[in-house]
């Protein structure tokens, strides 16, 4: 039985960046396809900043056509401002695959550094320096896109566990 490659977006929300990452899966062999950013820009309103993530994201959706999508989960930090707005952010980012039927699996900021590098507390440079090895073909521009490809990477790892949590969750 053969079968077809699957198609993963990683999204790394920001309210001033958005970064995604696409690759593609088969069997064990992971294919970059592409990765950028949404930007932002803070003197715009709140409102049309997550309409510029929502499109933005669409535009990476339609053109792509990813069977699965991944998202870094939100952390918490001392500014509860900075993070409401960050939530927001991904509430937007979390929509986009949703309106085109496809499911949004989470992961840790930890799960995501060790699936990558091995190592749950590892720096922006390390994650980029696996990168590399891992997928050869990338030169995201930004950190963000280089994270979104790690959330993608992370997914493709990860993917069945988290269907199968999802369906327990529904079930229970």
């Amino acid at each position: 039985m053969i079968s077809s490659p699957i198609r993963i977006l990683g999204i790394d929300p920001g309210l001033r960046r958005t970064g995604w990452g696409v690759l593609e899966i088969d069997g064990n062999r992971l294919m970059f396809v592409g990765c950028g950013s949404v930007e932002t820009r803070e003197h715009m309103a709140l409102a049309s900043r997550l309409l510029a993530i929502h499109a933005g994201l669409g535009a990476v959706l339609d053109q792509f056509r990813p069977s699965e999508a991944a998202i870094e989960q939100t952390f918490v930090n001392k500014d509860g401002v900075a993070t409401l707005k960050l939530g927001q952010a991904r509430g937007v980012a979390m929509l986009a695959p949703a309106l085109f039927g496809i499911a949004v699996a989470e992961y840790a900021p930890n799960q995501v550094k060790k699936t990558v590098v091995g190592a749950g507390h590892a720096d922006k440079a390390q994650i980029q320096a696996m990168l590399k090895i891992l997928l050869p073909k990338a030169d995201p521009k930004s950190a963000d896109a280089a994270d979104a490809l790690a959330i993608a990477i992370t997914h493709a790892h990860h993917r069945k566990s988290a269907a199968l949590a999802a369906r327990m969750k529904a079930v229970g």
